[in-house]
C-alpha cells in the first residue's frame, strides 16, 4: 500500500472518531479529562493537532495535498546519492541488459537500506526501494503515469502539481517530487538521452523519449514556482485507423476515402489546435503509403511510426553551447529533395519551410503530407501563407496563393470537442483559383446538429456532404474507384460529378 493512501486512510480514520466536546469523553471506556494534544497518531503527524483534523474533516482526502516527510525524503536522497557513487559507472556499461541492470541495481539499494539504521516497516521499506530504483532505472515518480496506458498526458507544473489527460480530461494527481532538484534531475536524464541540453543559456528544451512521445521542458530564469515538464505520450502500440473509427475519430467509409485519396498520391495537409490528435491522425494516413515507395520523414522529435521497410528519418538539431550548428527543419526538407524521395512527411510546417514544402509538392513529390496549426480548413490557408512569408522572401501574396491552389489536394481539419473526444471534422478538397480568392469544397463534414447524449457525448459523425470532388478524376487515372456511395447522404442525395 502506497504511503500516500496511508495517509488517506489515517484521515478517514480521524473522520470517524467523534471530536470530544468539554465534559464528553474521548472513547467510552475512559474519564473525561483533556486531551492531550498529540494522543491520537493520526493528528500527530500534522503541526495543528486536532483543529487540523476538523479542517480534514470538512474537504475530502482526495483534495488534501500531499504531505512528505522531510526525513524519509532526506533518507531517499541520501540513498540515492550513494547509489549513484557506488554502481554510477554500471549504469552507462552497454555489456548489460535491462534485466542484469536493474538486479545490480536492486540489489545495492537493498546492501545500501540495511546500511541505514533508520527504523523502516516492510511496507516502507519496500515502497523506498521502487521510488528510488524508479528514479534511477526510470523517471522518478511519473514512471507510473508512463506505464498507465489511460494517461496521454503528463503535465508537471513544478515539483508539487502534477496533472494528467485521461479521456480529453484534465485532473490532478496526487504524486509529487520530492523538491525542485528531483524534477530537474529528471529533465536532464530525459534531455541527454536523446543527445540534447538544458540550461541557463538554453532554458527550454523539445526532447522525445524511447517510445516516441513528446517532452517539452522549460526551467529558470522562464520559470516561477519550479520546472516545467510536459510529456505528451504515444503508445508502444500505435494507433492504428480500425482504433480510430472505434472511437468515433470518422467512420469507415471517410477512412477508405482517406485511403484512395493517399494511395493516389494526393497532397494532404492535416490541420488543427494544439493537442488534437494532429500527429496521430498523420500517422495512421502515412500507414495507407504502398510498402514499395521511399518514405523520407522530417520532425522537430521522432514521432511518427511508419512500419513500411524504405522509410528515411530525419531530425533537427539544436545548436551547440557555442550557439552553432543547429539543423532546422527548413534544412531537412531542403536536403530531403536530394535523397530521391517517392514521398516526404513533415511533422509540422510552423516557420519558412511551409515554401519548401509547397515546392516539393509542386516538383514531382506528389503524396507528400503535413501537419499546421489552424482552426478551420480556411485558416490552414491563412497560416500557410503566413509561414511562407517567414521564408524571406518578398513574394507576391497571389503567387503563394497560386503555389498553394496547385499544390495542395485535400485538408484534413481535426478538432477536439468539448466532451474531450478528437473528431475529424472536415474533409476539404482545394479546387482552385478564382481571381484572387482560393476555392474550397467540403468532402465531408461533421454532423454537429445531432446535438449530445445524456452524458455529455455528441452524437454526430463525419458526414458526405453529397459533392464528388475533382480530384476523383486523377484518382480514376491511377486505377482507384471511387463509387457513388462514397459521397451519398443519409439523404440519398448524390452530388454532381
Amino acid at each position: 500500500m502506497s504511503l500516500f493512501k496511508r495517509l488517506q486512510e489515517s484521515d478517514q480514520a480521524v473522520e470517524s472518531e467523534p471530536v470530544p466536546d468539554e465534559g464528553s469523553t474521548a472513547r467510552d471506556e475512559a474519564p473525561a479529562q483533556p486531551t492531550p494534544p498529540t494522543a491520537n497518531p493520526s493528528t500527530a503527524k500534522t503541526p495543528t493537532g486536532l483543529a487540523a483534523a476538523q479542517k480534514a474533516k470538512a474537504a475530502p482526502a482526495k483534495d488534501l495535498p500531499n504531505r512528505r516527510d522531510p526525513a524519509r525524503d532526506e533518507l531517499r536522497r541520501r540513498i540515492h546519492q550513494n547509489l549513484i557513487v557506488e554502481i554510477g559507472p554500471s549504469l552507462y556499461d552497454a555489456d548489460l541488459n535491462d534485466d542484469e541492470l536493474r538486479a545490480k541495481v536492486l540489489e545495492q539499494l537493498q546492501a545500501a537500506i540495511a546500511k541505514e539504521r533508520t527504523p523502516l516497516s516492510a511496507a516502507d521499506r519496500a515502497e523506498l526501494i521502487d521510488e528510488v530504483s524508479d528514479d534511477i532505472l526510470g523517471y522518478g515518480p511519473i514512471d507510473p503515469l508512463l506505464r498507465d496506458d489511460d494517461v496521454s498526458e503528463i503535465m508537471c507544473n513544478g515539483p508539487d502539481s502534477i496533472y494528467v489527460e485521461r479521456s480529453g480530461k484534465l485532473t490532478k494527481d496526487p504524486i509529487t517530487f520530492v523538491d525542485e532538484a528531483h524534477l530537474r534531475r529528471i529533465i536532464d536524464k530525459i534531455v541527454g538521452q536523446v543527445g540534447r541540453r538544458i540550461d541557463e543559456a538554453s532554458p527550454m528544451c523539445d526532447a522525445r523519449l524511447p517510445d516516441g512521445s513528446r517532452v517539452n521542458a522549460v526551467i529558470a530564469p522562464l520559470t516561477i514556482g519550479g520546472p516545467f515538464l510536459t510529456i505528451r505520450k504515444f503508445k508502444a502500440d500505435p494507433l492504428q485507423v480500425d482504433d480510430l473509427i472505434r472511437f468515433g475519430t470518422f467512420d469507415a467509409n471517410a477512412a477508405r476515402f482517406l485511403q484512395a485519396c493517399v494511395v493516389g498520391r494526393l497532397n494532404m495537409i492535416v490541420s488543427g489546435g494544439t493537442g488534437t490528435g494532429k500527429t496521430t491522425t498523420l500517422n495512421v494516413l502515412s500507414s495507407f503509403i504502398p510498402s514499395d515507395e521511399r518514405v523520407v520523414t522530417v520532425e522537430d522529435a521522432k514521432e511518427l511510426q511508419l512500419h513500411q521497410d524504405h522509410v528515411l528519418c530525419l531530425e533537427t538539431r539544436p545548436p551547440n553551447i557555442e550557439g552553432r550548428g543547429a539543423v532546422s527543419i527548413r534544412d531537412l526538407v531542403k536536403n530531403s529533395l536530394r535523397m530521391r524521395p517517392d514521398r516526404i512527411v513533415v511533422g509540422e510546417c510552423r516557420a519558412g519551410e511551409a515554401l519548401d514544402m509547397l515546392q516539393a509538392m509542386n516538383t514531382g513529390h506528389d503524396g507528400s503530407l503535413t501537419t499546421v496549426h489552424a482552426n478551420t480548413p480556411r485558416d490552414t490557408l491563412s497560416r500557410l501563407e503566413t509561414l511562407t512569408l517567414m521564408a524571406g522572401f518578398d513574394l507576391p501574396v497571389r503567387a503563394i496563393r497560386e503555389q498553394m491552389a496547385s499544390a495542395i489536394d485535400v485538408i484534413i481539419q481535426v478538432a477536439r470537442l468539448r466532451d474531450g473526444s478528437r473528431r475529424l471534422t472536415h474533409i476539404t478538397e482545394v479546387q482552385g483559383m478564382e481571381g484572387d480568392v482560393i476555392t474550397l469544397q467540403d468532402v465531408f463534414l461533421f454532423d454537429f446538429s445531432a446535438g449530445v447524449d445524456d452524458n455529455g457525448r455528441y452524437r454526430g459523425t463525419l458526414k458526405p456532404t453529397g459533392i464528388r470532388p475533382k480530384f476523383a478524376e486523377k484518382l480514376t487515372s491511377e486505377g482507384i474507384k471511387l463509387g457513388p456511395e462514397t459521397f451519398q447522404t443519409s439523404g440519398g442525395g448524390m452530388g454532381a460529378s
